[in-house]
């Protein structure tokens, strides 16, 4: 669909721009403003193609939609204890689960701040 992540995640990072200035919609005409705004390249190909997709639906659905598709894929963190795993057979195992602790302390650590990043 789009060149290259990169190329793609532009317009839509400049399509969520526009929601968050208040355009329920954005056209690509939209998009264009804020990508020239900062002298970035624009493609109404690509620009067009996004709002297609897009259209009839608000932004807050596709996060929700795309939230949903992403819990089948698990929880954070832990890729590069594979490797290890599949070199050190059962003392990997061990390593894991005390860094498995370990990421719970700090997670609860986490939870004791008393900071909102959305408050």
């Amino acid at each position: 669909p789009f060149p290259n992540f990169q190329e793609g995640m532009k317009y839509v990072a400049a399509y969520l721009m526009a929601v968050l200035g208040g355009t329920e919609s954005p056209t690509a005409d939209d998009i264009k403003k804020i990508l020239e705004s900062v002298e970035s390249d624009f493609d109404g190909e690509i620009a067009s193609k996004l709002v297609s997709e897009l259209e009839g639906k608000t932004v807050h659905e596709v996060v929700a939609a795309g939230k949903e598709k992403l819990k089948g894929f698990g929880g954070g963190g832990g890729g590069a204890g594979g490797g290890a795993a599949a070199a050190g057979g059962g003392a990997a195992a061990a390593a894991e689960v005390k860094e498995e602790k370990k990421v719970v302390v700090e997670e609860e650590e986490e939870e004791d701040m008393d900071f909102d990043l959305f408050g």
